[in-house]
């Protein structure tokens, strides 16, 4: 057992009406880069924040390289040589980015208590160099976009001298270059000795960087294979515990009457952006980081205010200042950060569907809690939400799952319009394809769906029509299957005009 340097046995968790783990295991050799895979649910952040000390294990033993540890916070964690990238972000954002990625280590002047910030500076901008960021290191945290915010984590654990770096999720929020330098700094990891256990729901980067991987299915540990063992397929197989014959169910929904349409807008954001969409149409937004899709889509919801320009909703010209208003008129938006503006963490799941459905429950000045629940259990027994029950909290749900409470809120009234922002971001192929197939079955009913996704297999393989934003601007617009991936991403990246 000593050339392992991780090993986890017998680890079991449970959560109030949940066992979230069922005598879980991962073993994990010195400079190995090891992936963690399951579906939502299955476990792995929860094994995860038990190694890292945010949790505490109801039974099991972990031993690091070769002695049996307990772990009790994260400081401690860090102590024995593991640090972990967390999938939702947590910088100071009053703080400066020196500061937040030598925080609880901070440097000192020659022996006093007196904290060196110009030190700190100065190893911060190497730091930054060293991975190609172009960020100044006495910038605010909440300046930042939340790429960059990712990349400055992953230096944080880089650079704390772990053994062991676990990272979840850690390229959620990257460009394709990003993603290039990240992986280019985990296998220089590697040739020093250093394990990685990354968890990814994007199983292409699985296999272009893992040596190992373990599956986890139900809070319980499946199976361990060298990359080498396995393909694509039998990997699925593996998570799921069932076949998914297509991941993308495009479903050819009869495209209807023109719902909502965009001239002229313009913002501090954007520019002179005109597009449409018809009842029965899923459009597709691609585009880079930074493109702007986002931006647009928060201000046709009312999140952003808008300079000029005009949105019409069947025909009728609408004045969106607020969401409120774009609720009112049948235009509802799935955000791409659930935490700050998807969820309220703190409540139960039954209360964060019918948050911006309450009009539909109301009997006179109270609320039909029968209705409520009826209807909120429907709808995420519809999209399989797993949890033990309505009153579950938010909060504990994993990733995925929240994901999708926060389409389901929006589900119940069947909006006109329905926009998707990185709708399967953080969520696994299974679950991937539930999202896909509910969105086709939304078409069909008549419902005009906006979707924008960073992941150019899943605009090409779900939408009728794509538009190609760069630069703020609309680049170009392709058709279901009059396209390749080279065209769009040449389109993307400015060669189309």
């Amino acid at each position: 057992m000593q050339e392992y340097l991780l090993r986890m046995e017998g680890i079991c968790k449970t959560f109030p009406g949940v066992k979230a783990l069922d005598q879980a295991q991962i073993r994990v050799r010195r400079g190995e880069i090891h992936a963690l895979m399951g579906e939502n649910g299955a476990g792995k952040s929860t094994l995860m924040k038990i190694l890292n000390g945010l949790l505490k294990p109801d039974a099991g033993t972990i031993w690091l390289d070769g002695k049996e540890i307990t772990v009790g916070s994260p400081a401690e964690a860090l102590r024995h040589g593991v640090a972990m990238i967390y999938q939702e972000l947590n910088p100071v954002l009053d703080m400066t980015v020196a500061e937040n990625i030598f925080m609880g280590r901070e440097f000192t002047k020659g022996g006093t208590f007196f904290v060196d910030k110009r030190k700190g500076i100065e190893e911060a901008g190497i730091l930054l160099k060293k991975f190609g960021l172009d960020i100044d290191p006495k910038a605010k945290m909440r300046t930042l976009p939340i790429a960059k915010m990712q990349m400055i984590e992953i230096m944080k654990a880089v650079s704390s001298g772990a053994k062991l770096i676990v990272m979840d999720e850690p390229t959620s929020s990257l460009t394709e270059d990003e993603i290039e330098v990240l992986f280019e700094k985990i296998r220089d990891l590697k040739e020093n000795g250093v394990a990685v256990v990354y968890i990814s729901h994007r199983m292409e980067e699985i296999f272009e960087i893992a040596d190992t991987v373990t599956v986890m299915r139900d809070g319980k540990y499946i199976d361990t294979k060298s990359i080498k063992e396995i393909d694509n397929n039998t990997l699925i197989h593996l998570m799921v515990g069932r076949e998914l014959s297509n991941i993308f169910p495009k479903v050819q929904a009869d495209i209807g009457d023109l719902v909502l349409e965009v001239k002229d807008l313009c913002s501090d954001r954007f520019d002179n952006v005109c597009f449409h969409v018809r009842s029965g149409e899923i459009l597709g937004f691609y585009g880079l980081v930074g493109a702007g899709r986002s931006e647009l889509m928060k201000t046709i919801f009312g999140m952003l205010p808008y300079k000029s320009g005009e949105i019409l909703l069947n025909g009728r010209s609408l004045t969106i200042r607020t969401p409120h208003q774009a609720i009112d008129n049948g235009i509802a938006m799935v955000t791409e950060d659930r935490k700050e503006y998807g969820l309220v963490l703190c409540r139960s799941i039954c209360e964060n569907i019918a948050l911006p459905n309450l009009n539909r429950f109301k009997k006179k000045v109270f609320l039909d809690r029968g209705k409520e629940e009826e209807e909120c259990g429907d709808i995420a027994n519809k999209i399989s939400v797993k949890m033990s029950g309505l009153n579950q909290i938010a909060g504990n749900l994993s990733g995925g799952n929240q994901q999708k409470v926060v389409l389901a809120k929006w589900l119940i009234e069947q909006p006109k319009v329905l926009i998707l922002d990185e709708p399967t971001r953080g969520i696994d192929v299974g679950a991937k394809a539930e999202i896909h197939t509910l969105m086709c079955e939304f078409a069909r009913q008549g419902m005009a769906i906006i979707m924008i996704s960073s992941e150019l297999p899943e605009v090409m393989g779900m939408s009728d029509r794509i538009v190609v934003m760069g630069e703020n601007q609309i680049r170009g617009e392709f058709m279901y299957g009059s396209y390749s991936q080279d065209e769009i991403l040449k389109c993307a990246l400015g060669g189309n005009e």
